[in-house]
């Protein structure tokens, strides 16, 4: 009998093929609950069961019989179906993860609310100041519109006055122009009249 197990033992030994590389992280599926085994195959006995979702490390498979000799978090070393085991964690364990990845994209859009409702409160001083700027410059400009109409009108006045004193300056130049011409004229009508005039020799008296 103690030769029969020996030899069991043995072939069991040849079929088991371990793992290539380190222990590997594996999750228990989403059943309630799994049965594990003593040993690579359905014949050994039930040793217990894992809980749906629990953490364990894949020690080596055993592709004959399609299982796996798995270490649990309390270090017991069972068989259990490859099947059994997910690459990925289970849907229980990652509830928690879920629930604080929610959490912290809640709290960032929380801070993004905050931020955003800073950075539009800034804006509007921003546009309310950029407001008051521009009413100043346009009141400033109409300002100085009036000032270039008034100035305008003052050219213009000063312009006529100009003009104004321009023509009696030339009807003055005329007048008096006219009256030295006058003037003139006059003394070289009295002028001859005035003076004695000079009798002529006869000439014939010499």
């Amino acid at each position: 009998m103690l030769n029969l197990r020996l030899i069991c033992f043995a072939l069991l030994s040849i079929s088991i093929s371990t793992a290539a590389n380190a222990d590997e992280k594996r999750y228990i599926s989403d059943d309630l609950s799994t049965w594990v085994r003593s040993g690579p195959g359905d014949s050994y006995r039930l040793v217990g069961t894992v809980n749906a979702g629990e953490e364990v490390t894949l020690l080596q498979r055993n592709e004959g019989t399609k299982y796996g000799q798995i270490r649990e978090s309390n270090g017991r070393t069972v068989w259990i179906p490859l099947a059994q085991l997910s690459n990925t964690p289970s849907l229980q364990t990652r509830v928690p993860e879920l629930e604080s990845q929610v959490k912290t994209l809640t709290d960032k859009l929380s801070n993004i609310d905050t931020t955003w409702n800073q950075r539009t409160a800034e804006m509007q001083k921003k546009v309310a100041g950029s407001d008051q700027v521009i009413n100043g410059l346009k009141e400033e400009n109409q300002q100085l519109k009036n000032q270039l109409i008034i100035a305008q009108k003052k050219v213009d006045a000063a312009n006529i006055q100009l003009d104004d004193k321009q023509r009696a300056i030339i009807l003055q130049w005329f007048v008096y122009g006219g009256g030295v011409a006058g003037f003139g004229l006059l003394v070289g009508l009295l002028l001859p009249r005035m003076l004695p005039r000079r009798k002529k020799k006869d000439r014939w008296m010499n």
